[in-house]
């Protein structure tokens, strides 16, 4: 199926891409315009604290470029995900090898506020982290795919490079993990 923007009445995203290849530049702005947001959630579900402006950015450059060799098996925001988790992964390896540890940054830290709701909203946010935080690299990809994203099982098999099966066991122990972890807090 291919995905409309939010009023559901727009183009689909097939009809955007021959509109981008016939020469139509305001069809590529409003494909950015329908998925960056969902890139920059993905990235920063995965575990990305920095530049995750410049790897939305990278993901859809990259994939503007190969846009010949999108065949359509699967929904174009799904290829996007696999874009971009091939460009995190690749991003991982490099501060491996260069071997720099992550700062934590002052947006990753509770702050204190007055009123009793934010304070309660970041103390359950900060648990679901830390949960999600406690998952296997694949385990927090398949579950933020799927509760965050909305994927299918197949559709997160494409983008983990997995089958649906084994998608569906990470989710499950996704899904264990968190709440027992959350139980225990």
């Amino acid at each position: 199926m291919s995905q409309r923007d939010d009023t559901g009445s727009g183009p689909t995203d097939a009809e955007l891409i021959e509109r981008w290849k016939a020469g139509e530049g305001r069809a590529a702005t409003m494909l950015v315009a329908r998925h960056s947001q969902a890139l920059a959630r993905f990235a920063a579900s995965s575990g990305e604290r920095e530049d995750i402006e410049e790897l939305v950015q990278d993901t859809l450059v990259k994939a503007f470029a190969s846009l010949d060799s999108f065949r359509g098996d699967s929904s174009l925001r799904t290829w996007l995900f696999t874009i971009e988790r091939r460009l995190m992964l690749d991003r991982r390896r490099a501060e491996r090898r260069n071997r720099e540890t992550v700062p934590i940054e002052d947006a990753d830290q509770v702050s204190e506020y007055g009123a009793l709701d934010s304070l309660i909203a970041e103390e359950t946010q900060d648990k679901v982290r830390r949960s999600l935080e406690a998952l296997s690299p694949t385990q927090r990809e398949v579950f933020t795919l799927r509760v965050q994203q909305g994927l299918s099982y197949r559709e997160i098999a494409e983008v983990v490079d997995s089958t649906e099966g084994a998608a569906r066991v990470h989710y499950y122990n996704a899904v264990r993990t968190v709440k027992e972890f959350l139980k225990d807090e």
